[in-house]
């Protein structure tokens, strides 16, 4: 394709991104490896809420792109959460540094560079991390987000959720591990056993399971994010000085078990659904996700777990937030979740084996019909930076595809290390608020009565020996015959020991704890 040529594509191309209201700035369009810098391509912010894809190999560009797309978001006023699963995403509280690199691309991209900080808050699930600890109680989890955690099969899924439906109808507060490992302990001792054989479908072996799944969990320390304060979404949903309060979730010290990251992610989300009212078609949206190493979300999901997911992305853009899925390949994400992602910003691809060669076909066919690319070439031939994109137009229907040199970041492309992350947590607003554990009174508390023996009931004094009676000169009546019956005093002493039983228990608190 001549020069001419190919400056008449992009302007082509160009003309499907053509924008009226506020839109998120990617970066210019490539045509034979040239990028014009007047081609400029844009998500709308009105269409955000439709969702989006960020996908590409190990080091294309991916982190780069949220990094990108959150300032954006961030300026407009609008606020992100993000799981900061490598730790290089908290230099988005830092200005970044300019250097000969960043420069040319600016010209290359048609971008005013120049360094820019946003606010930021960090979080980490529960204590123990460097972010300020966030919480949320076993009950408001599920058994269908506690399941993937744990890893379990469909059957024993099933049987989590009647331990669950069976601890609501028993009033047992869910509130941490202790709770739920105390509600099935129970029911798997004498105890309760005749209880879990009422549950039906529920087994003692597979309950078993459970239990030692749970204890597993809590020994790899995820037991301090179960329990309360639980996050609130209202916090989520903050601005300062006119800007999006970037949220980003850090490991700490839940790295060996990173699907729990995501699982938040989902929890949190599904929560905001229920908290947030209908909103319609927004300007722009009032909150955006990101799912970074989202294969984790979907890798082994039970039916169960994949159909709540898509029920939620489908239904939460009427509540006004967005979402974008963060992966490897395209194929990491069901289709049914794909077909609900709007956006598409594929980073390059690698084709080595035969499997990477079939996912590269089926994420060709996924892409809207170009005369101007060779999309299977195009995708293994991307630059660093670079990325093949189509958005929805301000009226809905898909841009034309987009060979694009991103944007580079106006924040610090790096971390700023664990002690300034500490330092902010600590300094945050939401410190007071999260900062120290509460333990209220709940299942655990409530069962422990229980499955500690009542106490022995006081020894009675023996009964003195009955005194002789006197000689009756006439014939007893039968109410007197009745009294001195020896049937009588014995069903008297009886009645005075369960008395004094229920006495004592009443006073020590050994009795039944009423609800």
């Amino acid at each position: 394709m001549s020069t001419g040529s190919a400056a008449s594509a992009a302007e082509q191309i160009a003309v499907g991104y053509a924008v009226t209201g506020q839109a998120l700035e990617l970066g210019s369009v490539v045509v034979d490896g040239v990028a014009d810098p007047a081609a400029q391509v844009r998500i709308p912010l009105a269409t955000v809420n439709r969702h989006g894809l960020v996908a590409g190999a190990t080091g294309t560009g991916k982190t780069k792109s949220l990094q990108v797309i959150a300032e954006q978001l961030s300026a407009a006023g609008v606020p992100v959460m993000m799981a900061d699963v490598k730790g290089d995403l908290s230099g988005l509280s830092r200005p970044g540094v300019q250097t000969d690199k960043i420069a040319a691309r600016a010209a290359e991209t048609g971008d005013d560079w120049s360094p820019s900080a946003f606010p930021v808050e960090f979080l980490s699930l529960g204590t123990g991390g460097l972010g300020v600890p966030v919480r949320a109680t076993i009950s408001s989890f599920g058994p269908i987000l506690l399941s993937k955690v744990l890893g379990l099969n469909p059957t024993q899924e099933s049987t989590l959720g009647l331990i669950f439906h069976w601890a609501d109808q028993k009033g047992l507060p869910l509130l941490d591990l202790k709770d739920l490992r105390s509600v099935i302990t129970y029911l798997t001792r004498d105890e309760g056993k005749s209880e879990l054989k009422e549950l039906g479908a529920v087994s003692p072996t597979t309950a078993g399971v459970i239990l030692r799944s749970l204890i597993n969990l809590e020994s790899e320390g995820a037991g301090t994010f179960f329990g309360e304060p639980e996050l609130k979404p209202s916090d989520l949903f903050r601005v300062a000085g006119g800007r999006g309060v970037i949220t980003l979730l850090e490991l700490g010290d839940q790295a060996a078990r990173p699907v729990m990251f995501t699982t938040f992610l989902m929890w949190v989300l599904a929560d905001l659904f229920t908290f947030l009212p209908e909103v319609g078609d927004l300007d722009k949206p009032k909150l955006v996700f990101f799912f970074d190493e989202a294969h984790l979300l979907f890798t082994g999901a039970s039916k169960a777990f994949l159909e709540q997911v898509l029920q939620t992305v489908k239904l939460i853009r009427s509540k006004g937030v967005g979402v974008f899925f963060c992966t490897q390949l395209p194929t990491d994400v069901p289709n049914d979740v794909l077909s609900q992602l709007g956006a598409r910003i594929q980073h390059a691809l690698r084709a080595f084996t035969p499997d990477d060669q079939q996912a590269l076909t089926k994420t060709v066919r996924t892409y809207p019909k170009t005369d101007v690319y060779d999309l299977a070439s195009a995708l293994t031939s991307l630059g660093i930076g670079e990325a093949i994109v189509t958005v929805l137009s301000e009226k809905g229907a898909p841009t034309p595809v987009a060979w694009t040199e991103m944007r580079s970041p106006r924040s610090l492309m790096d971390t700023i290390g664990p002690d300034a992350i500490s330092a902010a947590a600590k300094a945050s607003p939401l410190q007071a608020e999260y900062g120290q554990t509460i333990d209220r009174e709940s299942a655990y508390e409530m069962l422990a009565t229980k499955l500690v023996p009542p106490a022995p009931a006081p020894e009675q004094p023996a009964a003195p020996p009955p005194m002789p009676a006197p000689a009756q000169p006439a014939r007893p009546g039968v109410l007197e015959q009745v009294m001195d019956s020896p049937a009588f005093k014995n069903a008297m002493r009886s009645a005075g020991t369960v008395i004094g039983r229920e006495i004592t228990r009443s006073i020590f608190g050994t009795g039944r704890r009423r609800r």
